[in-house]
């Protein structure tokens, strides 16, 4: 296969490990993995914010990056677009109705969406290959909200965690938000860390080895409240897969 990777602006950032595990990941599995230049933030943050005109700007330097990849735009041709923060693939899975009255932009902007998927979400439709080394740790899943209510995905990633050999196991209340949800552990602290807490008690009470997500904001909120490591899912499956051992857990709770 052949696809486009978000780079994102945070998650390079805080937690740089997860794309370079993902991009290990992938082209160990035989697929192409192209960074297109001009691509940049998804929009979702000021988005949030209620800067349409802003998070529009950042939309359509995606789309315009994204489509000169595919055959219509004139390039080599992409089977996917991956994205390995769920806060952003729900965002990047909306531009087709962002700009569904957009008239240079409707199309393009829905072929963007159409081809858009959460990295466990494109990983399900690849057969892999059984674990080289595998670990028999017990990981509590944290579902995000932009991946469970956004995007519908929910047992994608629990399934492909059990496949790689892990024990996973799923938190009470695990439909709630852990309190970061985009820029909102900023606006509103106080609600923020109560539900953040709420959300590290149900995960603590696990027991676990190590708590996995799919969403930056999730795994840099709910690392601020326990001393349990935190990693996202595709470091995991990449380590299992002959990748390195996860920065977080290398480094221990």
């Amino acid at each position: 296969g052949r696809v486009a990777m978000l780079s994102g602006c945070a998650q390079p950032v805080l937690r740089p490990g997860t794309n370079d595990a993902a991009i290990r990941l992938l082209t160990r599995l035989g697929v192409e993995v192209v960074l297109p230049k001009g691509e940049g933030c998804c929009g979702a943050l000021v988005h949030h914010m209620g800067k349409e005109d802003a998070s529009h700007a950042q939309a359509k330097k995606n789309i315009d990056a994204w489509w000169a990849e595919t055959k219509e735009g004139g390039g080599a041709g992409l089977d996917a677009i991956i994205i390995t923060a769920s806060g952003c693939g729900t965002t990047v899975k909306d531009y087709g109705h962002m700009f569904k009255h957009d008239g240079a932009y409707a199309q393009k902007a829905a072929a963007i969406s159409a081809l858009t998927k959460d990295v466990t979400e494109y990983l399900s439709t690849i057969d892999l290959p059984a674990p080289v080394n595998p670990r028999p740790l017990t990981v509590a899943y944290h579902s995000a909200c932009s991946m469970q209510h956004g995007q519908k995905i929910t047992d994608l990633p629990k399934n492909l965690l059990q496949a790689a050999g892990f024990k996973v196991k799923s938190p009470l209340e695990g439909h709630l938000c852990c309190g970061s949800a985009g820029v909102y552990n900023i606006m509103q602290p106080e609600i923020a860390t109560r539900l953040r807490d709420r959300k590290v008690a149900n995960l603590e009470r696990l027991k676990p080895d190590v708590i996995a997500a799919g969403n930056i904001g999730c795994i840099t909120q709910i690392a601020q409240g326990t001393g349990i490591p935190l990693v996202h899912t595709v470091e995991l499956l990449d380590w299992v897969h002959g990748g390195p051992m996860p920065e977080a857990l290398a480094e221990g709770p």
